[in-house]
C-alpha cells in the first residue's frame, strides 16, 4: 500500500553515505538475486554433468568455471556498490555500475521484492536512494545555468488559477504551496526551475534546458521512471510529501533541495 504521507527523508549531509534502511533493501535484494543466480547456475551445471563429461572430460569444469565467473562478477559488483556508498567516492567502474543498475538490475529487483513481501514502492524508494548515492559519488560541480529543478504540478495549490507550467515566474507567491519557496530558491542560487504535468513534458523540458544535473521531485513511480528515462544524465531524486494523498497539494522538503544545490554548485576542489 502506498504511504500517502510520503516517507521521511534523511538529510544528505552529515553521514549521508551510510547504509540506511532504504539502501539496505536494495543491497539485500541484490545479494538475494545473486544467491538465486548462483543456485540456478549450479543446478544447470550439475544436472547435465554426466552428459557433458561424455562429450569431453574437461567440459564440466569449463562450464562450472564460466558459471563461477558470472557469480564472482555479480558479487564483485555488489561489493563495489557498497564501497561506493560507504566511501562516497566514484570507485573504478562505479559509473558503469549505475548503468547496470538503472537499465538491468532494477527491473529484476521489482520481481525479487515481491518474493520477499516487499511492495513496489519500497523497492523504488531504495532504488532512488542508491541512485542518489551513486550520483553524489561522481562529485559533480557545475554552474547554476547547468542545474535544473524539475517539479511536479501537484505541488501547486489545487485551487490556484495561475498557470505555472512552462513559466514558473507566473507564480504570485501567495505562500499557499511550496512553489513560492522553490521560486525563491531558484532565484537565490540562479538555477533553472520548471514544473511538468507528466513524463512527456518533463522530457521535453530536459531536452530544451540541456542541464548537467537535475534535482527532481516526484512520487516513487515518477521519480523512478524519470531517472531511467533521463539516463545517462544524472538525476538526484527527492520524494514529495503527500499529507492529503497522492497528486493533491503535495509538499517538498525545501531544506533538502537547498542542501543538494549547495553540493552540486560547490566549487570543484
Amino acid at each position: 500500500m502506498t504511504d500517502h504521507n510520503g516517507p521521511d527523508q534523511p538529510l544528505i549531509l552529515n553521514g549521508g553515505n551510510s547504509l540506511r534502511p532504504q539502501k539496505r533493501i536494495f543491497i539485500g535484494l541484490l545479494i538475494a538475486t545473486c544467491l538465486l543466480l548462483a543456485l540456478i547456475l549450479g543446478v544447470l551445471w550439475y544436472v547435465p554433468y554426466v552428459g557433458m563429461s561424455n562429450i569431453h572430460p574437461a567440459l564440466p569444469l569449463i562450464i562450472g568455471g564460466v558459471f563461477g565467473l558470472v557469480v564472482a562478477l555479480a558479487l564483485g559488483g555488489i561489493l563495489l556498490l557498497i564501497l561506493t556508498i560507504l566511501l562516497g567516492r566514484d570507485l573504478f567502474i562505479s559509473g558503469k555500475l549505475r548503468t547496470i543498475i538503472v537499465r538491468i538490475v532494477f527491473p529484476l529487483l521489482i520481481g525479487m521484492g515481491r518474493l520477499f513481501g516487499l511492495s513496489k514502492d519500497q523497492v523504488q524508494r531504495s532504488f532512488i536512494e542508491i541512485n542518489n548515492q551513486l550520483v553524489l559519488a561522481q562529485h559533480i560541480h557545475t554552474t547554476p545555468n547547468k542545474v535544473l529543478l524539475l517539479m511536479p504540478h501537484c505541488l501547486q495549490f489545487h485551487d490556484c488559477d495561475v498557470r505555472i507550467t512552462g513559466k514558473v515566474d507566473n507564480c504570485k507567491r501567495c505562500g499557499k504551496c511550496h512553489i513560492k519557496g522553490l521560486v525563491e530558491l531558484a532565484e537565490k542560487y540562479g538555477v533553472g526551475l520548471a514544473v511538468a504535468t507528466g513524463g512527456t513534458i518533463a522530457r521535453r523540458i530536459v531536452v530544451e534546458k540541456r542541464p548537467r544535473i537535475i534535482i527532481a521531485v516526484a512520487c516513487e513511480r515518477d521519480l523512478t521512471s524519470g531517472i531511467q528515462d533521463s539516463y545517462p544524465l544524472p538525476v538526484f531524486g527527492v520524494l514529495n510529501r503527500r499529507p492529503k494523498g497522492p497528486c493533491f497539494d503535495t509538499q517538498v522538503d525545501l531544506e533538502r533541495i537547498s542542501q543538494a544545490l549547495d553540493i552540486f554548485l560547490r566549487p570543484a576542489p
